[in-house]
C-alpha cells in the first residue's frame, strides 16, 4: 500500500508557506506601531492605540459575495480585495469608530499561488486606504470543497472609538440633512440578482460592463472621519439599499426623505432596472444606485459638512432630511422609517 501524503490528498503545504512569503511585503506597508508581532504567528497581538482615554472596541465582518463569480470568470482578482476591506471598514466607520486591525480568510479547493497573491495584495492596498494594519487571516485548502478555480473571502476588522465619541444616531431629529457620498457603482451588493439578469440575456458580458459591474467598493474612512464631530448619523448603504439600511440610523418616531433627483444614478444601474424589469421600489431595497454612504447632520451644518467632504475627495451633497414618521413623500421622493416604504 502506497504511503499517502496531504499533497496527495490536496493540500499543498509549501504553497501556502510560497504565499506568505510573497505577501509580505505587502502586509508590511500596512503596519501599525501599535503592533506587537508580525505576519505568521498563531495570534495577532497589539497594544491599543496610546491616545484613547476610553477606548471601545468596534467590529465588524463581511464578505464579496457572489460578485466573486463575475471576478473569477474573467480573471479580475487584482480588486476583490479592496471590496471585501470596504465591505467591512465602512460598516464600522458607521459607529464613528476608526479601523484598527484587519484579517482575512481565503478559501479554495487547491491554492493557486498567483491568483491568492493578487487577491491579498489588493486587500493589503485597501488596509493601507483604510488605515488599519492586516495582521494575519486564513488561508484554507478544502479539496472537494470548492470547483476547480474557486474561492471565497471573508474580512474581520477590528475598529476602535472613544467612548463618548461613539455615533449612536441618538441625537438625531426632524429638520437635519442627509448628505450623500456617491458609490463607485453597486459595491458588493444585488449581485445574485445582477447575475440573473446577465442569465437571463445569454450570459455574455462585454468588458465595459463587466469593468463598470466589478469596480471595487468605495472606502469612505479618511473623508468620513473628517466630519465625526458633525456627524449626528451614518449609515452604509449596503445590502438592503436605502430601504433598509436608513432606518437604522435613526429612532422609531423618525423617517428618512430621500430627493431621488438630487443626483444623477449611474449608467449601471439603468441597465439593470431596464434589462431585468426590475421595480423600483425593489432596485430602492437592493443597490445604493450611486449613493454608498449618507451623513446626517444638523440643518446649519449641512453646507460646510458638504464642503469638506468635497474637499476631502468625495462626490457629495444633500439628497434628503429627516422628517416625523408617518410623512408623505412628494413627487419623485422616497420616505423611509422602520417597516415603512412609500415611493410617489
Amino acid at each position: 500500500m502506497p504511503r499517502l501524503t496531504y499533497r496527495d490528498a490536496g493540500v499543498d503545504i509549501d504553497a501556502g508557506n510560497e504565499l506568505v512569503r510573497r505577501i509580505a511585503p505587502a502586509v508590511r506597508r500596512t503596519r501599525r506601531p501599535e503592533l506587537l508581532s508580525g505576519l505568521g504567528g498563531f495570534a495577532a497581538l497589539a497594544k491599543l492605540p496610546e491616545r484613547y482615554r476610553d477606548p471601545v472596541i468596534a467590529t465588524g465582518t463581511d464578505g464579496v459575495g457572489t460578485k466573486l463569480r463575475l471576478a473569477i470568470d474573467h480573471d479580475r482578482h487584482d480588486d476583490v480585495g479592496q471590496d471585501l476591506v470596504a465591505m467591512c471598514v465602512n460598516d464600522v466607520l458607521v459607529a464613528g469608530a476608526e479601523p484598527f486591525l484587519f484579517l482575512d480568510y481565503y478559501a479554495s479547493g487547491a491554492l493557486d499561488v498567483a491568483v491568492a497573491e493578487r487577491v491579498i495584495n489588493g486587500i493589503a492596498s485597501a488596509c493601507e486606504l483604510a488605515g488599519c494594519a492586516l495582521v494575519g487571516g486564513e488561508t484554507a485548502e478544502m479539496p472537494g470543497f470548492y470547483p476547480p478555480g474557486d474561492y471565497d473571502l471573508a474580512g474581520f476588522c477590528v475598529g476602535i472609538v472613544e467612548r463618548d465619541a461613539i455615533i449612536t444616531g441618538a441625537a438625531i431629529e426632524a429638520g437635519d440633512r442627509l448628505i450623500g457620498l456617491a458609490s463607485s457603482g453597486p459595491h458588493a451588493n444585488g449581485y445574485s440578482l445582477i447575475r440573473r439578469i446577465l442569465h437571463d440575456q445569454g450570459g455574455a458580458v462585454s468588458d465595459g460592463l463587466v469593468d463598470q459591474l466589478l469596480v471595487p467598493t468605495r472606502i469612505y474612512v479618511r473623508s468620513v472621519s473628517a466630519v465625526f464631530g458633525l456627524a449626528r448619523g451614518l449609515c452604509n448603504i449596503t445590502g438592503g439599499g436605502f430601504v433598509d439600511n436608513l432606518p437604522r440610523m435613526f429612532g422609531d418616531d423618525l423617517a428618512a426623505v430621500i430627493d431621488l433627483d438630487a443626483w444623477q444614478r449611474p449608467a449601471v444601474f439603468n441597465f439593470v432596472q431596464q434589462a431585468g424589469n426590475v421595480d423600483e421600489v425593489e432596485m430602492l431595497r437592493t443597490f445604493n444606485l450611486g449613493i454608498g454612504f449618507v451623513v446626517c447632520v444638523a440643518e446649519g451644518d449641512a453646507d460646510g459638512v458638504v464642503t469638506t467632504l468635497n474637499e476631502a475627495g468625495e462626490q457629495a451633497q444633500v439628497i434628503g432630511r429627516i422628517v416625523a414618521k408617518g410623512s408623505t413623500p412628494a413627487r419623485g421622493q422616497l420616505v423611509v422609517s422602520k417597516d415603512v416604504a412609500l415611493l410617489a
